[in-house]
This record gives structure tokens, C-alpha cells and sequence, in this order.
């Protein structure tokens, strides 16, 4: 258990754990000399069941709250001293609004000083202590009268402190490992080492982590857990990992994370929900602030989403814009100070690190960011799913509630969803979904039949932009593989249409383009152009242009280029083609087509790209640098023409 101090500077934090654990947290040549705490200090001492009890003692000075706020990172249990003879002070609020922000609801109340107070006084300072946690998280916590000086009451604290780690459940190591830097320093011997409380996951000596931001990749060379060595660490844990990479001590701050390769996503925004306290100030839209998140303190404001203002004691939903880069995961908590970092204006919690660039405030994307609020991914993802018409993003909705792969797996199986692999990414459907994007694509095919008759079908690559541009390749050519399957759209070579549906040409088309055709053949690879073949045959030029035109809506030829028709045939023999070029070569080239349909003598480069830009224009290749590589599903078929 992590048990962190708060309250106000002078009321006897550090003697306090010093009395309790034989340690003392002040580790800083000036907090000694000046007998006040600067910065984070820790402590450490066993259980009876050979576990650790922790503590990390944080500053009281109103000036050092962001050391404060830096230490409350990730802790279970908070121990609230107050000093009797003082009472309650402005840091002792100040920190306990805070600790209820951060929604830290275990702890207990250290009254400390009873040494120097008389009984009376001592009764006061229970009655102010009372009526100050009254309605707060620590609402209710046992009161537990010390003196860190003379040792009174301070076994009854320890033994309650035990007891109560032994009865809290060891906290989930759920999730990619993730641990909030909030210091570092180097080690003769061992290099840099940073600390830090896990905040899930677990991390072993010779893992690999990323330092982000910026994106270091380190080793763990060594860790010690709890202030033992160990060779794992986990969630709930304070861990000092020694860590190797290409990187030195001055390139890791406080602020930064240690985190699983997969959760190394710099943001500069998220969305969540914030609380203004109840004795706070109205919390304006696009106000400046402080942004408490991990063990960062980061200048940023605040957009309100579902309101202009806030009022105390009021929650709002809201995306809260930084002015650096960050990592944050759903559920994380922060806190928000004004621009002077002078009083604190509402505390909050992450709900969505994803958030979308558009349409923020639309009913649909409030319903979504309110359904995050209940902490189960279950619902978010099924509300998710029903919104999204073109697929969640699956990978991303994991990495925002930190899912490990089998968590994941397991979760897309509970919604129902329909998974569609894209390369390493992975989209999900519902039922519904999935068949409304099948139904759409049959419509538009529908629309284009009565568009244009004449025409054999849409190419596949058209068919996706007309009835599904914002769905990924993968997913369309998974709906459009089952509607090929089950009949309800068929192929003529490059083209999709519905079953009953034929083009036909014309019988005087028919003749016109037997008269021409021969000119076509005679050179397939190259064959003459409009102008070309006007020429050698005396037509009209736009004649010639419109007979072809709609002899390919037909699907006897194909406007290659601008005005250079080739048959279907020749189409079909250049696909076989580039196909055999991918398989011996591992990709098609200008240079490679060129040569092996016009041969070594030169010239045809023209010609060669054109045919290239053609396959990639319809979807049967796509370029990589000067490689055509085909799809895996190509547009072109191999065919025999009747």
C-alpha cells in the first residue's frame, strides 16, 4: 500500500513518518537545513507478511503545490496531518480539496502536536478536524491523536495502518505497464535510474519501455521495488528502474512516463469531465490553466463542451487543449489551477485521449463522452459502435482504456462486434452495421444502373468511393468478397453490377467498332489513339471518341489515358503481366513493363507508366515509391473474352 501525507507546512509530516518507519523522507541538503520539506520525500518499512508499506511525504508550502500534486500520483491510502495547536490551516483545505478532486476517498486523519496542547485544546482540534472533512472523500476517517516528538499514539496509528494494508486488495496489474516519472537522478555504476508509481501493468528487468515524450527507447537494466530489489515490478508500486538507451540523465524530467511501446502516444488534447468545487469560482470556457495530469504540470485551457460556464459544485464535460505534449490514458485524474497557479478551479477526470476534430458538441458525441463516465469499456464500446457507420478503431479504443490483447479479444467478442484486420489495425462492426454498409453499396449500384444503363457496371475502386469513401480498403473489400459470395452482386471483369443487370451495345455501335477494332489489335500494348485511328480511317474524330466511349461503358475497352483506348483483352494480358512482375520481382516497374512488351530496344516508357498509373488508379496495384505492387484482391481479373 502507498500511503501519501498532506496538509499544511509545520504540522509534523515528515516527523510523523519518521516515527512511524525509522525513516527520514528529507533527503534534500536544504530541507535539512531549513527544517521544511521542498520536495518529494519517501519512506519505507516491512509488514508482518514481508510486504512494504510506503510513503511519500509531499510539501506543505502553498507555493510547492505542484510538488504536492506530483506526489499523489498513483497513491491508495492519504494521511491527513493537522497540527492541534493550529488546527486546520490554508494548506490543510487546500490539500484536502484536492485529495477530493483527485477522488482519493481511503485515508485517515493524523492530529499531531498533542504533546504540546492541553486536553481542551486537543477536544477543539477534534471538533475542527471533524467539521472539516464533513461532506468530503475522508468524510467519516478515523482520527488518530500523535506526537511524532515523544512517540504517543503512534503505534495505534502504525498497527490501524497495517491492518488496513492487509485488508486492501493488491491493486490490478490490468493493462500495458505505465509509470508516471517524478524523479531521476544517476547512479555510479548503473547509469540513470528514474522512479516513479506504476499505474498498471507490470515491468520486468530486461523489458523494453519507451521514455515519452520524447520517445526514448530504454532497457530496464535493474529495478527495485518498494526500495528492494526485484525483478519485477507491478501496478500499485513504487519501482526505481535503471534504464539503458540512447539517451542520458538530462534528456529525463519529472513529468515524463516510462510506458509499454503500445501506450506511447503524445497527445495535446483529451477530452473528460471536470468538477469546480463547491467553494470554488465559475470555471470559464477557454480559460487558462495549470494542468496537473501524472507528475506533469503543464500550461493549457479548458473548451467546455456542454455548457459556457461552470458553476461551483457543478461537473461539466470538457476537452482540455496543452501547450505540450503528454501521455494520459481514460480514468487518469488531474487537476486544473489558474493561469497563476495561485488557487485550484476544478479537478477532473480523462475519458477520451482520442477526441474527434469536428462536430465536439453534437448530441451523439455527448451521449458518448457520458457513457465513458461509468468506467466499464463494455458500454463506451457498444455505444461506440452503434454511432460508428464506417467501423470503431479498435486499436485505439485499447490503447484509451489500456486493454492487454487479451482483454481486447475477449471484449470485441462480448459487444459482437465484427472484426476486419487492415494490416496491423483492426476496425469493428456491429450486425447492423455491417449489413447497413452492404445494403448501401447495393443502392448505389442500383443508382448507377439507372444513372447509366449503357454501362456494364462501376469499377470496384469507384464503387468505393461513390458508396463507402470513408471506410478503410479492408472493410470494403470484405463486404463487397460477401455480396460476390452470396450472389447478390456479380463481376464482369473490371466491373460490379447487380445481377440483372446488362449493358448492351447497339447494333450500328456494334458494326462501327468491328470496322475499327483490327486497328486495335495490331499493336494491343500501344494501340493508335483517337486521333489516330480518325485519321487512318477517315471518321470524324469525336466520332471515333464517343463510339469508344460508349464501348467501354460496355466493357470492351478501357480509357487507359486521356483519348488511348485498350481492349479488354489486352487489358487483361497487361494484368497477367504486372501480376507475374510482382511475383518474380516482388513488384512492377516502368523500366521492367516497358521491356517485356515493347522489348530492350527503348522507347514505350511513356506508354509503360501510363498503363501502371491506370492499374493504380482503378485499385489492382498501388504504388510504393516506383514499386506497382498488386492488391490483394485485384480489380482487373484474368479473363477469356467470348
Amino acid at each position: 500500500m502507498l500511503i501519501g501525507t498532506a496538509g499544511h507546512i509545520d504540522h509534523g509530516k515528515t516527523t510523523l513518518v519518521k516515527a512511524l518507519t525509522g525513516v527520514d523522507a528529507d533527503r534534500l541538503p536544504e530541507e535539512k537545513a531549513r527544517g521544511i520539506t521542498l520536495d518529494l520525500g519517501y519512506a519505507y518499512t516491512p509488514l508482518a507478511d514481508g510486504s512494504v508499506l510506503g510513503f511519500v511525504d509531499v510539501p506543505g508550502h502553498e507555493k510547492l503545490i505542484h510538488n504536492m500534486l506530483a506526489g499523489a500520483t498513483g497513491i491508495d491510502f492519504v494521511l491527513l496531518v493537522v497540527a492541534a495547536d493550529d488546527g486546520p490551516m490554508p494548506q490543510t483545505r487546500e490539500h484536502l480539496e484536492l485529495l477530493d478532486l483527485l477522488g482519493l476517498d481511503h485515508g485517515a486523519i493524523a492530529l499531531t502536536k498533542i504533546d504540546a496542547v492541553s486536553p481542551e485544546r486537543l477536544a477543539e482540534a477534534q471538533r475542527e478536524v471533524a467539521a472539516l472533512v464533513a461532506g468530503t472523500e475522508l468524510s467519516g476517517s478515523p482520527v488518530f491523536a500523535v506526537s511524532g516528538r515523544t512517540g504517543e499514539g503512534v503505534a495505534a496509528l502504525r498497527a490501524h495502518l497495517d491492518a488496513t494494508a492487509a485488508a486492501l486488495p493488491r491493486r490490478p496489474a490490468a493493462g500495458r505497464f505505465r509509470l508516471a516519472i517524478d524523479r531521476c537522478f544517476s547512479l555510479a555504476g548503473i547509469g540513470t535510474v528514474v522512479t516513479g508509481t506504476a499505474h498498471a501493468g507490470t515491468v520486468g528487468v530486461g523489458d523494453i519501455a519507451i521514455l515519452s515524450p520524447p520517445g526514448l527507447k530504454a532497457r530496464v537494466r535493474s529495478l527495485h521495488v518498494q526500495d528492494r530489489p526485484a525483478r519485477s515490478g507491478r501496478a500499485g508500486e513504487r519501482c526505481a528502474l535503471a534504464l539503458t538507451g540512447d539517451f542520458e540523465k538530462k534528456d529525463v524530467a519529472r513529468g515524463m512516463w516510462v510506458v509499454n511501446g503500445a501506450l506511447a502516444v503524445p497527445l495535446a488534447r483529451f477530452q473528460g469531465e471536470v468538477r469546480v468545487p463547491a467553494g470554488g469560482q465559475p470555471l470559464a470556457h477557454m480559460q487558462a490553466v495549470h494542468v496537473h495530469l501524472g507528475t506533469a504540470d503543464i500550461l493549457g485551457r479548458v473548451a467546455l463542451l456542454d455548457c459556457k460556464e461552470a458553476g461551483p459544485g457543478e461537473i461539466a464535460l470538457a476537452e482540455i487543449l496543452l501547450e505540450r505534449e503528454t501521455l494520459a490514458l481514460h480514468g487518469d485524474r488531474f487537476i486544473l489551477r489558474d493561469a497563476g497557479a495561485q488557487r485550484t478551479v476544478a479537478g477532473g477526470r480523462v475519458l477520451d485521449i482520442f477526441p474527434p476534430a469536428r462536430h465536439k458538441r453534437t448530441p451523439d458525441r455527448l451521449a458518448l463522452l457520458d457513457a465513458m463516465r461509468a468506467d466499464d469499456p463494455f458500454i463506451a464500446l457498444r455505444l461506440l459502435a452503434e454511432q460508428a457507420t464506417a467501423g470503431v478503431d479498435l486499436d485505439r479504443f485499447g490503447v484509451n482504456w489500456n486493454l492487454a490483447e487479451d482483454e481486447a479479444v475477449s471484449l470485441w467478442q462480448r459487444v459482437g462486434l465484427r472484426v476486419i484486420r487492415d494490416g496491423s489495425a483492426s476496425l469493428g462492426f456491429t450486425a447492423a452495421a455491417w449489413e447497413a454498409l452492404k445494403t448501401n453499396l447495393l443502392e448505389t449500384l442500383a443508382r448507377e444502373h439507372a444513372r447509366a444503363p449503357d454501362m456494364i457496371g462501376v469499377e470496384r475502386e469507384r464503387l468505393r468511393r461513390m458508396g463507402a469513401a470513408k471506410l478503410s480498403r479492408a472493410a470494403f473489400d470484405a463486404a463487397s468478397a460477401e455480396l460476390l459470395a452470396a450472389n447478390r452482386i456479380v463481376p464482369t471483369r473490371a466491373w460490379l453490377h447487380l445481377p440483372d443487370h446488362r449493358a448492351s451495345v447497339s447494333d450500328a455501335d456494334r458494326a462501327r467498332f468491328a470496322a475499327l477494332k483490327p486497328l486495335l489489335d495490331a499493336t494491343p500494348y500501344n494501340p493508335p489513339r483517337v486521333r489516330d485511328v480518325a485519321r487512318a480511317t477517315g471518321t470524324p474524330e469525336e466520332a471515333v471518341r464517343q463510339l469508344f466511349r460508349r464501348i467501354a461503358r460496355a466493357g470492351e475497352l478501357y480509357p487507359v489515358a486521356h483519348d488511348h483506348y485498350f481492349t479488354a483483352a489486352a487489358v487483361a494480358e497487361l494484368a497477367a503481366i504486372v501480376r507475374k512482375l510482382n511475383e518474380e520481382a516482388g513488384g512492377a516497374r516502368v523500366a521492367s513493363l516497358r521491356d517485356v512488351i515493347y522489348g530492350d530496344g527503348g522507347g514505350g516508357r511513356k506508354v509503360a507508366t501510363q498503363i501502371l498509373e491506370f492499374f493504380d488508379r482503378v485499385g489492382y496495384t498501388r504504388r510504393i515509391r516506383d514499386d506497382h505492387l498488386v492488391r490483394h484482391e485485384g480489380a482487373i481479373p484474368e479473363w477469356t473474352p467470348s
